[in-house]
């Protein structure tokens, strides 16, 4: 049994909006699956609060509905044995002492309170849970994102969260941290000599970040609505990887020692205001179009009203102001309706200095190398090699490609399986701290202000193109190009 696969301490996780959407979906599905491979102890439990008035048969047919299908009917009868409901409201007194109580019951259990709620809840949900002394022992709180709608908001749910949970006990969750390709960044940065003597200015042409969905917003409209491509997934999800790619090698993989480098680069990234933001940056909203095949209506068609300035589309260039990036391009792309689901880095490498080659053996392309997070998790290192054969020297590009389904012969678990068993074992090293967030935030917010003050409306594009065309000209008045890595 491998470290990672070690069973951890008993716990009680206690998962607030467990009928919604991310629980059922994700949470449930992700702690099964830990389950069956044995890292959870029988004693166990998995809590699941929401205000409808179900019973724990009741949300177990629920989970049992969600969950079936592959898996097999032993394991996911034991599995559901240990999931129980509770019927709460944050803002009403009923039911709480008996679920303090129940919590209170298993008083040498981990205690993990997943809020998994509209970010409006968790003050009211962590007060009660300080009120009835819930914060004590190894008990610790997580934290879904968007964790507020600018720094104010989210300086408010943090001071509010801190009252009750200190620092060390808060967990500010960022699935795509998780992912393997991710944390593979860092072994192939820090653990092979080839990639970090070049990964600076000197050597790297540029880095695009790329999260292209296929999905419209769906049953999410409400939500995002309020929120946008950017306060979704830019200030958080892409923000945290461009410092996975840019920050300077830490002294260990200790949790702080990781968390202050990724710091310093929030902190080194060039102000995008009014003064530039025209020029740096691209909002879009998609309109009926076809994806996956099939007609898709716009986005306010979807809303179910005719007209809205949230933009489902970001395209950005970033800099980063520091020694080891100055001059090189971070250009970050997001947004709903596109082509194709893909979750990509691309670190491009600055082309050879002088070609050798006559014109007949064709053009040299850039080395780069593509860490793809999803779908097919795995890593490309894209070369120029001669083609085999007679007739001349021809040159090719093609990728030492590396699948990680098919390099170690098993499906890369979720991310969420992972980051939920590491705030049982209280490792927060892939998990925000509150000067991250601020430091983000720091950054968006006059870029959204800057949108604000212009009045303009979101660049419409077509559902199933790759956004509106201004963002092609964003990288492309670079003399660079989107990767597409169909070629």
């Amino acid at each position: 049994m491998s470290p990672s696969s070690l069973p951890v301490d008993p716990f009680d996780l206690v998962i607030f909006g467990g009928t919604g959407d991310l629980a059922v979906r994700k949470l449930l599905p992700a702690l099964f699956h830990r389950f069956v491979d044995g890292q959870i102890p029988a004693s166990s439990r998995i809590i699941g609060i929401a205000r409808e008035a179900l019973d724990d048969d009741g949300y177990r047919e629920l989970l049992r509905t969600s969950l079936s299908g592959t898996v097999d009917a032993t394991q996911l009868d034991a599995f559901l044995q240990q999931v129980a409901y509770r019927s709460l409201d944050a803002r009403k007194d009923e039911g709480w002492a008996d679920f303090a109580a129940l919590i209170k019951a298993q008083p040498d259990h981990v205690r993990v309170f997943y809020l998994s709620t509209s970010p409006e809840l968790f003050v009211d949900i962590c007060a009660r849970l300080g009120q009835y002394e819930l914060n004590k022992g190894a008990s610790r709180v997580v934290m879904e994102k968007p964790i507020g709608r600018d720094l104010a908001s989210a300086n408010q749910i943090n001071d509010a969260v801190g009252r009750v949970f200190d620092e060390s006990q808060t967990f500010r969750i960022d699935h795509y941290l998780g992912k393997e390709t991710v944390q593979n960044l860092l072994a192939l940065r820090f653990g092979n000599a080839l990639f970090e003597p070049l990964w600076n200015a000197g050597h790297i042409d540029h880095v695009q970040i790329t999260v292209a969905e296929t999905l419209g917003v769906g049953h999410r409209g409400a939500y995002y609505d309020r929120a946008g491509a950017l306060r979704d997934m830019v200030q958080n999800h892409m923000l945290q990887l461009l410092c996975m790619v840019a920050m300077e090698p830490p002294s260990s993989l200790a949790p702080d020692a990781v968390r202050d480098e990724k710091l310093k680069v929030l902190h080194s990234l060039k102000t995008i205001d009014d003064s530039n933001a025209a020029q740096l940056t691209v909002r879009g909203q998609y309109r009926a179009g076809v994806a996956e095949g099939a007609s898709v209506p716009g986005y306010p068609d979807e809303l179910g009203h005719g007209k809205s300035n949230t933009e489902t589309f970001v395209a950005l260039k970033a800099e980063i102001a520091n020694w080891r990036w100055a001059g090189v391009p971070f250009y970050l792309r997001t947004g709903k309706r596109l082509p194709n689901r893909v979750s990509e880095i691309v670190v491009a490498f600055k082309p050879v200095p002088h070609s050798i080659f006559d014109s007949a053996a064709g053009p040299l392309a850039q080395n780069r190398l593509v860490l793809r997070l999803q779908p097919d998790e795995g890593v490309k290192l894209w070369l120029t090699i001669k083609h085999p054969g007679p007739g001349g020297l021809r040159l090719r590009h093609v990728p030492l490609d590396m699948s990680f389904a098919e390099a170690f012969g098993v499906q890369q678990p979720d991310a969420y399986e992972r980051l939920l068993l590491d705030v049982v074992r209280g490792n927060p090293t892939l998990f925000m701290r509150r000067d991250e967030v601020e430091a983000a935030w720091r950054w968006a917010d006059p870029i959204l202000a800057a949108w604000a003050a212009s009045g303009e409306a979101p660049r419409p594009y077509a559902a199933g193109s790759w956004g509106p065309s201004a963002a092609v000209a964003l990288i492309e008045r670079d003399g660079r190009t989107w990767n597409d890595d169909s070629e």
